[in-house]
Parts: structure tokens; C-alpha cells; sequence
């Protein structure tokens, strides 16, 4: 590990056992750790999804059959130790021969279920200091990271599946999203350039990197613009034959606008709205007046049940006129939906994303916040 970090190259390694151990034993030699976080299925707490340190697999099987409470005690037990070391690494006393660990929640309820369990994560800013809104003391990657680059901007995981099975159809809307993208890099604002560079450079390369398992899919972050050109090209390939059937458009739930998640996908939605399912009933609502082929709303998907509120679609594209007006009118819902929550919630990267919506799609009409002095507030109250 060391030769290669010399040669600046990326260098993986593996752990088997509990990680909590490994947490320990970086806090307590001071290691250097730049970036941390932890993707454990907490969502799942008691039935598999976090497995305690001090037991082995096989006895903590036993345990959760044997005696789930006392399950339950060792895993929030576990949970407080592995803050503890977190939060060692991520505090380190001025003065060090290092910087200290930047930690951030994946989503997977990490946070959440630490601090059920009485673990130090809670924010130490009053009301008004710090972080705006927090909970906790370390963000959720939506929060610093996934919602400002990605989902304020509209970027969302882009889904289609080709119906035919036929791996030469996939090649080929490969072929076309990269065509797309190439020509979107070309007019791009600078506010997005490189998210489109991005996922062209991932489209171009898709293929040599042999993701597919089942079905001929692909997943691609697009944003409004990109989904509706993408779907238009790929409606017209069907009709002229260059696709030989139907594409299933869809997207993952982890999306700008299709999940209200407190703790992940709306974390960065900071005016008190993130704790309401609206988001998620408007686009499941929405996709249907306007052209889906099928709908869901559905609970659970990445943080569990009762924390999340989930609306998805599904459309079919069969090269006709009527795919081509449906996939206009849904898509540009589906994501703008979002993009405005957001620029309500004062996100800037929102805000900037609607307002230029607007200009190419005069039909919209949003109605933008007003930005109070923060400063006059204060003074008032």
C-alpha cells in the first residue's frame, strides 16, 4: 500500500473481520485518516444488518435467534464504541502531526441509529450555529456532497432497460447517451460541465467494464435536459429500426426529486420539509397525469421503513409520437419537481438550475424564495 501511494496510484484493501475493531485500532495509534464513513446496513439493525464486535458470525446469529433483545443491547452497545473512535479520528488536538478525518454519513441510517442508541453523534451547535439545521455532527453525503453537485443541479441516476435482451441494443443507446452528452459538454454552462464530462466519460466506457448481469440495463446521471434528449433519440432509433424494440425508462429512487428521506436524499433540504412525504406523492402523482407507463409509491429503500417515502415510474418508449410528447412532458416533471423544492429550501445550486429552466422552458413558472438578511434577524429577535 505504501509503494503505491508513493507512485500516487489507488490502492484497495481488504478487512475481514468487524470493522469496529479496525476503528478502535486506527483511534488508538492516531493513524492518519483523511476521509471516513460507514455503509452498514442500519436500516436493518436487529436482524442482520449490523453484526456487533466482540461476537463472531456464527454467535451473533445464534444470538439474534436466541435472544433478540439481548441482541439489540450489543449492537447499540458496538455502535457507541464505533463513535467513540470516530469521533477521535475526527477531532484529533491541535497541533498534530496530521489533519483531522472528515466523516460522513453514506445514509444507510448509520447516524440515526447511533444516536437511538445514545451515541455521541448529536450536532454541538446551538440552534442557528454550525451547520444550518443540523441533527448530527457529521453531514450526510447529500448534504456536503451528492446534493449540491448532483441533485440541486438535477443530476439523478437515469435509468433503461432494452427490452429485446439483445446486448447490440444496448451498445447502441450507449452509442446515442454518448452522442448526446458530447454535444451537451459542447453548449454547457460552466455551473455543470463537469458533471456532464463525467458521464460521458462513464457512457464511453461502459461497455469494456462488463456491468451488466441479467437484463441489457444501464444507469446513467442525467439531468432534465440530458433524460429528455437521451429518451428523444432513443424513440427515434426505435422507429427507424436501429433499436429493434421498446426501452423501459426508469430511475433509482436515490434521485433529485422521486424520495423525501430526512437522513439522505432531502438532508440537504434545510427549511423544515425534508420530515414531509410531499415530494415523493407530487412526483408519483405527477408522472402519471403526465404520460408514465406505470407508478409506484411505496416505504423503506436505503434507510428504513418509516423514514422514507419513495414515488418511482416507469415508461415505455415504442418509437411512436405519442412516446415522444409523453416522455417531454414526464421527464421534465420528474426532475424539475425537485430542483424546485430545493430552490425554495435556498440551495443556490437549485436556485441557479430552476432559474435557468426557466429561460429555456418559458411555460414554468416558479415561485423563488425571498432571501432575508440573516444578520437583520439576529438583530431582531
Amino acid at each position: 500500500a505504501l509503494a503505491s501511494q508513493k507512485k500516487g496510484e489507488a490502492h484497495s484493501i481488504a478487512f475481514l473481520g468487524n470493522v469496529v475493531d479496525l476503528w478502535e485500532r486506527l483511534a488508538a495509534r492516531n493513524i492518519k485518516v483523511d476521509l471516513g464513513s460507514d455503509q452498514t446496513s442500519l436500516h436493518n439493525p436487529w436482524a442482520g444488518g449490523y453484526y456487533p464486535v466482540g461476537l463472531s458470525y456464527e454467535e451473533s446469529n445464534a444470538l439474534i435467534v436466541k435472544d433478540p433483545s439481548a441482541f439489540k443491547e450489543r449492537v447499540q452497545e458496538s455502535l457507541k464504541r464505533q463513535v467513540v473512535a470516530i469521533n477521535s479520528l475526527a477531532t484529533q488536538a491541535e497541533g498534530a502531526d496530521h489533519g483531522s478525518m472528515y466523516f460522513f454519513d453514506y445514509g444507510n441510517a448509520f447516524l440515526l441509529e447511533a444516536s437511538r442508541a445514545g451515541a455521541d453523534v448529536h450536532s454541538p451547535f446551538p440552534t442557528g450555529e454550525g451547520r444550518d439545521g443540523a441533527q448530527f455532527r457529521y453531514p450526510s453525503y447529500v448534504e456536503d456532497i451528492m446534493g449540491p453537485l448532483c441533485f440541486d443541479h438535477g443530476f439523478g441516476p437515469f435509468r433503461w432497460v432494452c427490452t429485446s435482451g439483445d446486448p447490440k441494443d444496448l451498445a447502441t443507446t450507449d452509442r446515442i447517451a454518448g452522442d448526446v452528452l458530447d454535444a451537451m459538454l459542447h453548449e454547457a454552462p460552466n455551473h455543470i460541465k463537469q458533471q456532464i464530462a463525467d458521464n460521458l466519460h462513464w457512457i464511453r466506457n461502459a461497455q469494456q467494464n462488463k456491468l451488466v448481469v441479467g437484463s441489457q440495463a444501464r444507469i446513467l446521471y442525467a439531468d432534465s435536459e440530458g433524460r429528455i434528449r437521451i429518451a428523444e433519440a432513443f424513440n427515434a432509433a426505435i422507429k427507424l429500426g436501429a433499436i429493434s424494440a421498446p426501452i423501459v425508462l426508469g430511475r433509482d429512487h436515490h434521485d433529485v426529486s422521486g424520495t423525501d428521506s430526512p437522513y439522505r436524499e432531502t438532508a440537504n433540504i434545510l427549511d423544515g420539509s425534508r420530515f414531509t412525504a410531499d415530494m415523493a406523492v407530487q412526483n408519483f402523482v405527477g408522472d402519471a397525469f403526465r404520460g408514465a407507463t406505470w407508478i409506484s409509491l411505496h416505504n423503506g429503500g436505503g434507510v428504513g421503513w418509516g423514514e422514507v417515502i419513495n414515488g418511482g415510474f416507469g415508461m415505455v418508449l415504442d418509437g411512436s409520437a405519442d412516446s415522444d410528447r409523453r416522455l417531454k412532458s414526464m421527464l421534465h416533471w420528474d426532475v424539475n419537481n425537485g430542483i424546485a423544492r430545493r430552490a425554495w429550501a435556498r440551495n443556490p445550486n437549485a436556485r441557479w438550475s430552476i432559474e435557468q429552466e426557466m429561460k429555456r422552458t418559458p411555460e414554468l413558472k416558479i415561485t423563488l424564495a425571498n432571501e432575508a438578511d440573516d444578520a437583520l434577524i439576529d438583530h431582531l429577535f
